[in-house]
């Protein structure tokens, strides 16, 4: 994870470039079953962050397996923003990010708004809109909002949806997609 400005190259970071050289070998539709046939072999992040100007760029899971260091990196990305607070987030959630990114066959990375939210946040966001759930997945580390620039909301959440693997909604008037592992429904215009 860089923030503007700065760069740093770690162990995993080499690794990681290293591994991109492969994405290009990689098929765009793997033998996995649903909605992870848009994973493909070598599993991708790319967000970045408004709120405290971080961005991260992972591969978080290569031939069936997830890298530890990168998923911990993740779950440090998502976290909370306004109280630091960080949860493991549910991985079934970042597979059906990186899947709809890359059936999105998107260029620019996500623009992250909220990842994880602690109870206090989820209960102050609450206070002032009737379109956060008292028990939101955000605060299981289950759900996320996004937005990507060179992406609608209508094909952000089509491509979420045809992940088929959790719920999916649609919020045009504030030009995000919210996508999580939970039961799979859809919402929003």
């Amino acid at each position: 994870m860089t923030t503007e400005g700065s760069s740093s190259i770690s162990r995993r970071g080499l690794l990681g470039a290293f591994a991109a050289t492969a994405i290009t070998a990689a098929p765009t539709f793997s033998n996995a079953a649903g909605f992870l046939r848009g994973g493909g072999d070598i599993r991708r992040l790319r967000m970045y962050s408004g709120r405290t100007g971080e961005s991260i760029d992972t591969i978080y899971w290569i031939e069936g397996k997830y890298i530890k260091e990168a998923v911990k990196e993740i779950n440090y990305f998502m976290r909370d923003w306004r109280t630091d607070g960080v949860k493991t987030i549910d991985t079934r959630t970042i597979d059906i990010m990186a899947a709809s990114h890359n059936l999105l066959d998107a260029g620019k990375p996500y623009m992250m708004l909220s990842g994880y939210r602690s109870p206090q946040t989820n209960n102050m966001l609450r206070s002032r809109s009737r379109g956060v759930a008292k028990n939101s997945l955000h605060m299981k580390g289950q759900a996320v909002d996004l937005r990507l620039g060179d992406r609608s909301v209508g094909q952000i959440a089509k491509a979420a949806a045809a992940c088929r693997a959790g719920g999916v909604g649609r919020y045009s008037g504030s030009n995000f997609v919210h996508m999580d592992c939970g039961p799979v429904r859809t919402w929003g215009r």
